[in-house]
């Protein structure tokens, strides 16, 4: 029986002032927690008394514990109008939410630019916002992720290579993220540089992104991705522990440590080409944690509220809709609903199924047990076929569901979270099949709110358990409960929510100009010891104008991102680093054995290798031949490294790309004389990396190692650790340097009299001895960094004042599509009537005066 057919109505206003319900309760009996040590769907198996969660454990604050972040103003208007690109990685179902976003900030003023998937081009054009592909293809990712729904491949997948393809297809993305940054509209041809970026963390480009540009980054998702006490990771199984606060909260560490460990490297090795220095080991996990990336998570409050434990830069903003489009309904889809009871909506989106025809049998048999009609979405995977259509079941191809939820009785589906939302949003119980990722997490929400049974996984899915799921959603309860959380939802806006939560945390004080507040600030201007923070438009008028010299502008950073390696002792530091080293040595000694043999196998299968990639990889930095060879690219001056070739590919060459040393012949069909320079040069290139490798790490990396692990030794017991500043360049290094010796040995001799002291005051004679021996400990980690900071400091700063000066034509690519871009902005029709050029001079001199 329908919901409409019941006989009483269950329209009667909820309480608004319900509780949410408990996520523990509702995971109590699920398979999220099962007992099973390894679980079909991939997803994580955690045990407390592993030596790794233990070890992770002891970083874990405890309860009474605050963040040590800066409060967020909870809104601040942004008056200026940013450059936004918008990151999305995954299905159409993924990147909907973010159309809405970008609409709603495009009512603010703001060029929204959403970069995602090729496949969905016409989509977000149409929704009228700029579109930019980051390749990839979607398909094929939901197809690996059904079969390796959580962190764990199969081994059917290990051996038809879905591992490597996947490698590919994220470093060919991370790519396309990073263009997504600096190219011209590939429409309109219009110059673009972001100001700010927004991204799901699924795409992996972000902070590297945010990084390279020096530019704020907000994260949004759908899931949970932040540590908290409150529930565990929705990609973890958790064995059972008497402390269930601390296991919640270290499974998240432990599924990004699981992350990092399958994409780390193709994610540094992607970092070598944008001109950043890898991320290290133990930072690479929870590096948004670490750096404190603002997140706004889309879903209801209604559902999930923000844990207690999460810092004011984290919001729970709603579900985000976009405006319902416009649609008229096929004749057959319009005949079907009317000569009917309200239908049972099922459909599994995105999902690529390994068997269509077998899945659709199972759903026909299930629904017609039920005596009930049902519209079959027939989705990626092809369920059913249109010629099958009967009076009790309709199968269908795309249509809005924003228009045709509202006309079914009940939604079956795979639990994305665009999905549940809209269901939820109208009303309809809800039965959830989940596939992988985010989506058993929104069967456990819709099963604790009762407005669904439990999930059931796909790989558990029969006619029976699904005809029962039916049944359960068509009740009359199950129908109150689902309108109940339907109106608590009308006083939600998650997507305005989520525009004032980017505000909100929004650099505002660094991020625009001096001169023309409404514009984001790219340059700085230095003179008279003050600096001036200058628009791209500003800076081009004052050149024009012969006020400010060209080469005396720098590249302005409204949001500085450092990514450090944290030391906790000097015995693991140094170990780390002596590991590290022996490593990328051990790797540079094969190498010029196995890089020849690679050249000579890619020289076998691809002897015509064109004269284009010739300007991609050779040695030679000659403006001409990397402008000739862009492609798409912003910049259009030739005297200039273009946007597109920010990748500086003549430095850094991969291991995966030694046919491209081929290249260094004179023409495109290579001789043997060409072959065996490429051999030669393949090879030395490993000799360069082994010495490279050697004299970091032993100059640099284990003296820097044991230094700062030195320093930070008093944190163990509870002491704060010196700061000695952040080394960006030689004259940072010298300062850091003479800071540790006379800090590190004046502390270090301080503490053998101060803390036994402190430890006779505190707990008499037995704290003295406690004092006495952090004295002594404290003296022997200060003195010994300070004696090898004297060496370790100056070393790094050389280090990174040569590798700046050597490794710039990321900052050269982007300084040129700042240029053009305000050249563009300048020259174009009809182009900024209201600007007071002679308003501008005088603003200068007023803040140079």
């Amino acid at each position: 029986m329908a919901p409409e057919d019941n006989p009483h109505d269950p329209h009667d206003p909820p309480d608004l002032h319900d509780p949410p319900p408990s996520y523990e309760a509702a995971i109590s009996s699920s398979f999220l927690h099962g007992d099973t040590h390894i679980t079909d769907d991939g997803r994580v198996d955690i045990d407390p008394n592993s030596r790794l969660f233990r070890t992770l454990s002891k970083l874990v604050p405890s309860s009474h514990e605050k963040w040590h972040a800066k409060p967020v103003p909870r809104y601040t208007p942004c008056q200026g109008r940013l450059n936004i690109v918008i990151q999305v990685v995954g299905s159409r179902g993924d990147v909907q939410p973010f159309v809405a976003l970008g609409n709603e900030l495009q009512k603010d003023g703001h060029r929204v630019r959403l970069a995602t998937h090729d496949a969905f081009a016409k989509f977000v054009v149409d929704s009228g916002l700029e579109f930019y592909p980051i390749g990839g293809d979607p398909a094929e990712l939901m197809a690996y992720m059904v079969k390796n729904p959580g962190l764990i491949p199969s081994m059917n997948s290990l051996r038809a290579g879905d591992i490597q393809k996947k490698r590919k297809m994220v470093a060919e993305m991370l790519d396309g993220c990073w263009r997504s940054c600096l190219d011209a509209d590939p429409i309109s041809q219009a110059p673009f540089v972001a100001d700010a970026i927004i991204a799901n963390p699924p795409s992996f480009a972000h902070i590297h992104c945010a990084q390279a540009l020096g530019i704020p980054l907000h994260l949004m998702f759908t899931m949970p991705w932040t540590s908290t006490r409150m529930f565990s990771h929705p990609l973890a199984n958790l064995k059972s522990s008497t402390d269930h606060a601390t296991a919640n909260f270290v499974s998240f560490s432990i599924v990004e440590w699981m992350t990092w460990q399958g994409l780390g490297d193709v994610i540094n090795d992607w970092r070598k080409t944008i001109d950043l220095e890898p991320v290290p080991l133990t930072e690479g996990p929870c590096l948004a944690e670490t750096l404190q990336i603002p997140f706004t998570y889309c879903w209801s409050p209604s559902l999930v509220p923000k844990p207690a434990d999460w810092p004011e830069y984290i919001d729970v903003c709603g579900f985000f809709f976009r405006d319902p489009p416009q649609y008229t309904p096929p004749k057959d889809l319009d005949d079907f609903l009317r000569r009917g009871p309200p239908p049972v909506y099922i459909g599994f989106g995105s999902i690529v199924i390994d068997n269509p025809g077998e899945m659709t049998r199972l759903i026909v048999e299930a629904v017609r047990s039920t005596g009930t009609r049902a519209i079959i979405s027939k989705g990626w995977s092809g369920l059913g076929d249109e010629s099958d259509s009967s009076d009790d079941i309709l199968y269908l191809g795309d249509c809005p569901h924003e228009w045709l939820f509202q006309r079914v009785s009940a939604v079956v589906h795979h639990g994305g979270a665009g999905t549940t939302a809209c269901g939820l949003r109208y009303g309809r119980p809800t039965v959830i099949v989940p596939f992988f990722g985010d989506q058993p997490f929104w069967g456990e929400m819709i099963a604790a709110s009762r407005a669904g049974p439990m999930p059931i996984p796909h790989q558990s899915l029969n006619s029976s358990n699904l005809a029962e799921a039916i049944r359960f959603c068509l009740r009359h309860e199950t129908f109150a409960e689902a309108k109940n959380i339907a109106l608590k939802m009308q006083y939600e806006s998650g997507v305005s929510a989520a525009a004032r939560s980017f505000y909100a945390n929004l650099p505002m004080s660094n991020l625009f100009c001096d001169i023309l507040p409404d514009r984001p600030a790219v340059w700085e201007y230095r003179r008279k010891g003050k600096t001036v923070k200058l628009s791209g438009v500003a800076a081009q008028i004052l050149v024009n104008y012969y006020k400010v010299d060209k080469n005396k502008l720098k590249l302005h950073e409204s949001k500085e991102i450092v990514i450090e390696n944290r030391r906790w002792d000097p015995i693991t530091a140094t170990t780390s680093a002596t590991i590290s080293t022996f490593s990328g040595m051990t790797q540079s000694a094969a190498g010029i054995l196995v890089r020849p043999a690679m050249v000579h196998r890619a020289s076998s299968s691809n002897p015509k290798l064109s004269r284009a990639s010739t300007s991609k990889a050779g040695p030679s930095t000659d403006s001409s031949s990397i402008a000739s060879s862009s492609k798409g690219s912003s910049v259009k001056d030739n005297t200039q490294p273009t946007a597109e070739h920010a990748q500086p590919h003549h430095q850094e060459t991969s291991d995966g790309d030694h046919a491209s040393l081929l290249s260094h012949g004179s023409g495109s069909d290579p001789k043997r004389p060409n072959l065996a320079a490429s051999m030669a040069l393949a090879s030395a290139s490993g000799v360069g990396g082994f010495f490279k490798s050697f004299g970091k790490g032993f100059f640099i990396d284990m003296p820097l190692a044991f230094a700062e692990g030195a320093r930070a030794m008093p944190k163990l017991y509870g002491d704060e650790a010196a700061d000695y500043g952040r080394v960006k360049d030689w004259k940072s290094g010298f300062l850091a340097s003479g800071k540790s010796l006379t800090l590190g040995i004046g502390e270090g001799f301080a503490d053998l009299l101060v803390k036994p002291y402190e430890g006779v005051k505190k707990d008499g004679p037995v704290g003295a001895l406690t004092g006495l021996g952090k004295g002594f400990l404290g003296f022997s980690a200060k003195t010994s960094s300070a004696a090898m900071g004297v060496v370790a400091y100056p070393s790094l700063g050389i280090y990174k004042s040569i590798r700046h000066a050597v490794r710039g034509n990321t900052r050269k690519a982007i300084a040129q599509a700042r240029s053009d871009e305000a050249i563009y902005v300048l020259t174009k029709p009809g182009a900024q009537p209201d600007l007071d050029v002679n308003a501008i001079v005088r603003k200068l001199d007023a803040l140079l005066a």
